[in-house]
């Protein structure tokens, strides 16, 4: 996806809030901290070539430092303690970069994935025994992401919880993912190509280990190139809308 800024705008009310979808069937939880995230910083980015040929997508500068410092100052902000970086192209840069965290106030991990060409999905699973079944927050590594928006999630109570922008700018949403919820508000389609649709996906997301068991049986049905999208898919044809 193209590096782009997240817009967040209200929908009723008088106070400025991120419009918060879930997918029904989503357990519902006692408030507590979130101690963990995840950043996908593993494609390639070839839609930037011939830039990310030598360097990543993710240390691109946007306003005068790299993309991924985004969504790694959202999640500190979030009181995040503990960041698992899934890296992939030129993994290597990333690491060299980033370091260990101390520079952001939060251990950064690092999980390298070698089939980072199939499908995001795959790269969110790597980090499946790094997450212990813990609930976690899931931040794609190319997008500007503002620390209020994850924030946000502390206050929810639901499981499986991904943060739609409803107002988006109309350069964003060719390459973007696109989300249809239906009245109360749960989605009922995702893609990049649906005509039908109400909303743009922010890249944010408060996931389960019900997720990752999810991503664990379609990548068995499927053997091929699978992401994020389409594990929603799935996990609403189940009934989880």
């Amino acid at each position: 996806m193209v590096a782009r800024v997240v817009h967040y705008h209200q929908v009723v009310g008088s106070n400025p809030t991120p419009a918060i979808n879930k997918i029904k069937g989503g357990i519902v939880r006692d408030k507590q901290a979130i101690n963990k995230g995840i950043i996908l910083a593993a494609g390639d980015g070839n839609r930037l070539n011939p830039l990310t040929l030598i360097y990543p997508k993710v240390l691109l500068p946007v306003k005068g430092k790299a993309l991924i410092r985004y969504p790694i100052e959202a999640l500190v902000a979030a009181g995040v303690s503990e960041i698992a970086v899934v890296v992939g192209h030129l993994g290597d840069k990333v690491i060299e970069v980033l370091g260990n965290g101390s520079n952001f106030g939060v251990r950064l991990h690092y999980i390298f994935n070698p089939d980072y060409l199939r499908g995001n999905a795959i790269s969110l699973y790597k980090a499946r025994d790094w997450a212990q079944g813990e609930p976690i927050f899931l931040c794609m590594g190319d997008h500007l992401i503002k620390e209020e928006l994850v924030k946000h999630f502390l206050d929810k109570q639901i499981n499986e919880t991904l943060c739609i922008d409803y107002t988006p700018e109309q350069h964003q949403v060719a390459e973007s993912t696109k989300v249809a919820v239906d009245d109360s508000g749960c989605i009922k389609d995702i893609g990049k190509d649906i005509v039908l649709w109400d909303a743009l996906d922010t890249g944010v997301f408060l996931l389960t280990e019900r997720f990752f068991q999810a991503v664990d049986e379609l990548v068995h049905q499927l053997g091929i190139n699978v992401e994020i999208s389409d594990v929603i898919l799935y996990l609403i044809s189940r009934g989880h809308r």
